[in-house]
């Protein structure tokens, strides 16, 4: 066992709660952490991207193939509301592998496709498989010293972040040099890979909760109807995440339309610039250890706003396309990073449901901009996409400055 994640075993109850709080996490083993969670999530993004090509290969329609995102999506949900609650009641050790490897699986069989239906069932369970992101986080706090608890969930959930931005970047690049189907299995050989690497890193811990399936699934429920503070938070984090699909949904109308006509491989190299703020969002954990993500995620929220701005008012120049996305990504994404670290910090004993409550929140969120977005695009464009994403920015800040000495300190 490496010595930047050091092994405890020991049983549920307070004595578990003393061991874990001897553990530590290297920044190497924070890193590895991203790169597994991030590597998991965006397994759910990289036919977005592609979804012509796949189209033209089995002979549906764009629309039809559309069926694929929403089905990956809906199989993740299902799969983070079902399995995710699990990382509090069994030895992570195994179920984060075991949840790579099936995904591996999936994704193989993926890239094997001989028909369309079949392809819609396999993305579907790659979504429902693809959870390992979501329960790295959760353990990553438990590993984490409470010194440097913020860092390292800000590195995680920043990997998530970059791996989504990376999925749709560059999948359309990699896609026009070897052909989706050998994406697809060299992204089933990379989450092999991690599956191997991580049952060797990490350590056993005893599970914390003992409960019936049934009782966990319903303390998740509970979890909104007990604190005013998860709901808070909840509430920006879906927030922010419905301007997240919002606007990188209506950016893609925009650059693809007059006055850029920019191919899909083009628009994947303008939104790497979107990468600049997942990278970004990995130091913003530090300013949670400080005691300073109060005011972080208030900043980060103007920024997003200013970035509205930029792009609003010269919406055909590339350059305030360019700045308008940089200032985008660094600001919602060090939001994202520090409600979710916060909200994980509401019962440390509870981090996987509450993890789950989270992220079905945001899903939600997520799910709203989808579909408003090509609504809001055919009644005004662009204009009309930046002015609905402010809106909801600006609500997301009004809660922050009535709760922040409640719900966000």
């Amino acid at each position: 066992m490496p010595a930047q994640i050091q092994s405890v075993t020991a049983p549920a109850g307070a004595g578990a709660t003393e061991a874990r709080s001897r553990l530590g996490m290297s920044g190497g083993a924070a890193f590895l952490f991203a790169l597994a969670a991030g590597a998991a999530v965006g397994n759910l993004y990289w036919s977005q991207p592609i979804l012509g090509t796949i189209a033209d290969g089995f002979g549906v329609t764009p629309s039809t193939a559309g069926l694929l995102i929403t089905l990956t999506q809906i199989g993740y949900a299902v799969g983070v509301f079902f399995l995710v609650p699990l990382g509090d009641l069994v030895n992570r050790k195994v179920m984060i592998p075991a949840s790579m490897l099936l995904s591996a699986v999936m994704l193989g069989v993926s890239a094997l496709a001989p028909s369309f239906p079949v392809l819609l069932v396999t993305l579907a369970l790659v979504g429902a498989s693809t959870v390992s992101g979501q329960l790295l986080a959760p353990l990553a706090g438990d590993l984490a010293t409470e010194e440097q608890r913020g860092r390292v969930l800000g590195v995680v959930a920043s990997g998530v972040l970059l791996g989504i931005m990376v999925a749709r970047a560059i999948s359309g690049v990699v896609t026009d040099l070897i052909g989706w189907r050998a994406l697809y299995a060299a992204v089933a050989g990379v989450m092999l890979v991690l599956a191997v690497t991580m049952y060797r890193l990490l350590p056993r811990l005893a599970p914390r909760a003992r409960l019936g399936y049934g009782a966990l699934l319903g303390s998740v429920l509970r979890t909104y109807a007990r604190s005013s503070t998860a709901r808070w938070l909840g509430l920006v984090g879906a927030a922010a995440m419905a301007t997240f699909t919002l606007y990188w949904t209506g950016l893609t109308l925009l650059l693809s339309g007059e006055p850029f006509g920019f191919s899909g491989t083009q628009i994947g190299l303008i939104n790497l610039v979107g990468i600049l703020g997942a990278l970004a969002a990995q130091q913003v954990g530090r300013l949670y250890d400080r005691g300073l993500a109060v005011p972080a995620i208030g900043a980060g929220l103007v920024v997003a706003l200013v970035s509205f701005v930029v792009s609003g008012l010269a919406p055909g120049s590339i350059g305030a396309v360019v700045v308008s996305i940089a200032l985008y990504s660094i600001g919602v994404q060090a939001v994202l990073v520090l409600v979710q670290t916060r909200f994980m910090s509401i019962d440390p004993a509870s981090r996987s449901r509450l993890n789950t409550v989270y992220v079905v929140g945001n899903f939600v969120g997520g799910t709203i901009g989808s579909a408003l977005a090509s609504t809001l695009w055919g009644l005004g464009g662009w204009p009309v996409v930046l002015t609905a994403a402010g809106v909801l920015l600006v609500l997301a800040l009004l809660v922050w400055a009535v709760q922040r000495r409640r719900a966000f300190a």
